[in-house]
């Protein structure tokens, strides 16, 4: 009688938490996302008449929206391909490192766009280290691989990026089926193509559909990589909205773009809640231990070599030429004779305290580094109160909730440039104006992370038994000290993890801040991109050395992330 009279209150208390995420969505998230649609309505062409021009036939924009698109679907089956494989690896053997490999598959997707185009230059750009080492094997004059601002380039980029959403989300759920169900059907004569076909592969399709949707979702909205691998030539919705409303300064243009960019990840984004729902409660879930085995036999080890040597070359090969070019120096009058003259240096990290010019409004990229750092810990102390409170809303498993959960995931779903335009034109002016407060990157920085941040508590939330709290119930405790007593102490670790996908979110965020950032206030991404869009080797040498520095902070939070995570938890 005691546990049911507090069980009441208990979900009275929950149905009074979602005030703080519902406020927080709606004044940040959904009055932006409605003001972007008044600039589109009320613009001198009204709303289908604009439609009308920006998409007839033969039209430019028709030809953006195509391309953002084909390339997003194109990168997904690629990461589906190249991520399938180390899903199984991970799924059904144990081996050294084995947590090191995944931290370090974990690492690209927590990358800045800034700093993977910055990688990508250094190892496949015209003076990249494998330019440079077959110029100088076969005496060439001139590189003879080019991939930079190519659709080669936006593709590999876009599977360095993701391919870890494959390994965890379908590597996670296939390490839970139980796998006694194909030995099953082989001891009742079917082969083990056939045993994989009919039983494994029905049973992992939701999840490969979910991995498949959120990776779709990431490469429909894509911006740092097509702008600056892409090059001018190729532009995506993501893209277009940017240069129409900071390059040339036409809103309702970009406003309309923004709307319909919105209403396809809505329905993106919706699908991929309704299929993460059903990859949460799998059947014959067992836990990892009697799922996995060591590696036995020769032809296993060498599958597993093959698929760990690959996935390293992808993932780790730019980032390590990243590294490598900011303490080398390149002799470029040698360089581009193809004759590879390089001399150790760490005068590119001495020149990012340097204000050489001595100009009065100069930032040095040392003091963006304070500055990113600021904007982190708020993102991090935002998004812990706002994910946290509707993460413990969430594990009530109410009717409400099951409404609530889709729509706590849509800014998921939302290009990070939309809701820096939305901000844009929703704080300018009263009743609420934070254009000039420091305030606006990190509240837009944490309507990025809070999708993860929440995805990352939930299902920490929901591993807490309800034994726990119906004995503390029966013994007199109220729901407010169960909840600080027993609930807040298990979720712990899961809220540090939590807090390092929010850190690292914010130092790496380019897409808001591109649109959000004062001169006088620049996050450490785009001092970046202002590093590589100057000549000169000293501007890419101060470049290369911020994003290693940025490189290692988003490492280190990963690994983090992977050695506090909970259990067999998780859903990144």
């Amino acid at each position: 009688m005691q546990a049911s009279q507090h069980s009441y209150p208990l979900e009275r208390y929950r149905a009074l938490i979602w005030i703080f995420p519902l406020a927080f969505l709606g004044l940040f998230y959904f009055y932006p996302l409605l003001e972007i649609l008044r600039v589109s309505l009320m613009a001198e062409l009204r709303g289908a008449a604009l439609l009308s021009v920006l998409f007839s036939e033969g039209s430019y924009f028709r030809g953006v929206l195509w391309f953002t698109i084909w390339q997003a679907a194109v990168s997904t089956v690629l990461t589906l391909l190249v991520g399938l494989p180390g899903a199984y690896l991970v799924a059904r053997y144990r081996f050294r490192a084995k947590r090191l490999l995944y931290a370090l598959t974990a690492i690209p997707f927590v990358m800045p766009t800034v700093v993977v185009a910055a990688g990508f230059n250094a190892l496949l750009g015209p003076r990249g280290w494998v330019n440079l080492g077959l110029m100088h094997v076969w005496g060439l004059d001139a590189p003879p691989i080019i991939v930079m601002h190519t659709i080669w380039a936006i593709l590999l980029a876009h599977v360095f990026y993701n391919t870890t959403i494959v390994v965890r989300l379908v590597g996670d759920f296939w390490a839970r089926l139980d796998p006694r169900l194909g030995q099953a059907a082989v001891t009742l004569g079917a082969d083990r193509w056939r045993a994989f076909t009919h039983i494994t592969a029905p049973l992992l399709a939701p999840a490969v559909l979910t991995a498949a949707i959120l990776v779709f979702i990431f490469d429909f909205t894509s911006f740092g990589v097509i702008l600056l691998l892409g090059g001018p030539q190729f532009s995506t919705l993501e893209v277009e909205i940017y240069r129409q409303a900071i390059n040339f300064f036409d809103l309702p243009t970009a406003a309309i773009l923004s709307l319909l960019q919105i209403l396809c990840t809505f329905g993106m984004t919706i699908a991929y809640t309704r299929m993460a729902v059903r990859v949460s409660r799998p059947l014959q879930l067992r836990p990892y231990k009697h799922t996995q085995r060591l590696l036995s036999g020769r032809f296993e080890r060498i599958l597993a070599g093959a698929i760990i040597a690959g996935l390293l070359l992808l993932l780790a090969a730019p980032l390590a030429a990243l590294a490598c070019r900011s303490v080398f120096k390149l002799d470029a009058d040698r360089a581009e004779r193809g004759v590879v003259a390089i001399g150790f240096t760490l005068n590119y990290y001495q020149e990012l305290f340097v204000n050489r010019r001595q100009a009065l409004f100069y930032v040095t990229p040392f003091e963006t580094m304070a500055i990113s750092l600021r904007n982190a810990v708020m993102t991090v102390t935002l998004s812990l109160i706002l994910g946290g409170s509707a993460a413990w809303a969430l594990a009530g498993r109410s009717r409400f909730a099951r409404w609530m959960d889709p729509l706590m995931m849509l800014p998921l779903g939302t290009s990070a440039v939309t809701l820096g335009y939305g901000f844009i034109v929703a704080f300018n002016r009263s009743p609420v104006n934070l254009r000039a407060s420091p305030l606006l990157i990190p509240l837009a920085h944490t309507l990025v992370a809070f999708p993860l941040v929440l995805r990352s508590l939930l299902p920490v939330w929901r591993s807490i038994r309800p034994q726990l709290r119906h004995a503390a119930s029966m013994l007199g405790a109220s729901p407010l000290r169960i909840l600080r007593e027993v609930d807040l102490p298990l979720v712990g670790r899961g809220a540090i993890v939590a807090s390092a996908f929010a850190f690292t979110i914010s130092l790496g965020e380019f897409g808001a801040s591109s649109m959000l950032a004062r001169p006088e206030f620049p996050t450490v991404p785009m001092a970046i991109y202002r590093h590589l869009s100057q000549p000169g080797a000293l501007n890419y040498g101060q470049a290369l050395a911020l994003s290693t520095i940025l490189m290692v902070f988003c490492g280190v939070g990963i690994l983090a992330i992977e050695s506090l995570r909970v259990g067999e938890v998780s859903e990144f």
